[in-house]
């Protein structure tokens, strides 16, 4: 899994914006990316305990005072390449849910093999217990992902392969949260054996209708 390539001028409204963040632009856009660059890069050899405004200071040379001045904390720095790192993971469609399920589970699975992406999560979520606009942050981030994905369950129950008021953000909560709680609980790795598990269990519960809502779809 790559980092996310800029998007286009057709974006989607913008998530929440953490602390000391500004619209880009200029000199203030290219401050932006430099520290967020060297934050990032930091993640590659260091855990989010040791990362320090200082460090990301050195690394991208903008004074350590202008970091704090815009972002305040490193808390405020982690926030803002989350909210930059929105869109990592494609959704998949093949045609079959139990396709796709399990394809978006191999491509999260393969995006935390990467140390720096499970130092990534890690540390927006020590973020988001400390201050509370990394936590709107985390909340906008991951919310928007499981609504933008959850077009796999919609596009199945158009298919009849899921009753139609079978709840896809439900859906792909329920197979995504193994994934962080051994990310973040148990500490252990993120394989393709996990990544079938739970994207089956996924598939036979919303087979089985534990997703249903009882509404009426539109």
């Amino acid at each position: 899994m790559t980092a996310p390539q800029p998007h286009g001028s057709d974006r989607p409204a913008e998530p929440a914006r953490p602390h000391g963040s500004t619209r880009p632009g200029g000199r203030t856009a290219r401050t932006r990316a430099a520290v967020l660059a060297a934050a990032w890069e930091e993640l590659d050899r260091r855990d989010f305990a040791s990362l320090t405004i200082d460090l990301i200071a050195q690394r991208s040379g903008v004074h350590a005072a202008t970091i704090r001045r815009r972002w305040r904390t490193v808390e405020g720095v982690i926030s803002d390449i989350l909210s930059q790192h929105g869109e990592t993971i494609p959704v998949p469609d093949t045609g079959s849910l139990r396709q796709d399920l399990h394809a978006l589970a191999r491509s999260i699975a393969d995006f935390y093999a990467a140390p720096r992406n499970q130092r990534l999560v890690e540390a927006v979520v020590t973020a988001a217990a400390r201050e509370s606009g990394a936590a709107e942050v985390l909340r906008t981030v991951f919310g928007g992902r499981i609504r933008r994905v959850a077009v796999m369950v919609e596009r199945a129950a158009e298919r009849g392969e899921v009753a139609a008021d079978t709840d896809g953000e439900e859906v792909i909560a329920a197979m995504g949260a193994p994934f962080y709680y051994r990310l973040l609980m148990t500490r252990q790795p993120v394989d393709a054996e996990l990544a079938s598990r739970s994207a089956e269990a996924a598939y036979l519960a919303a087979v089985e209708g534990v997703f249903r809502t009882g509404r009426r779809a539109d």
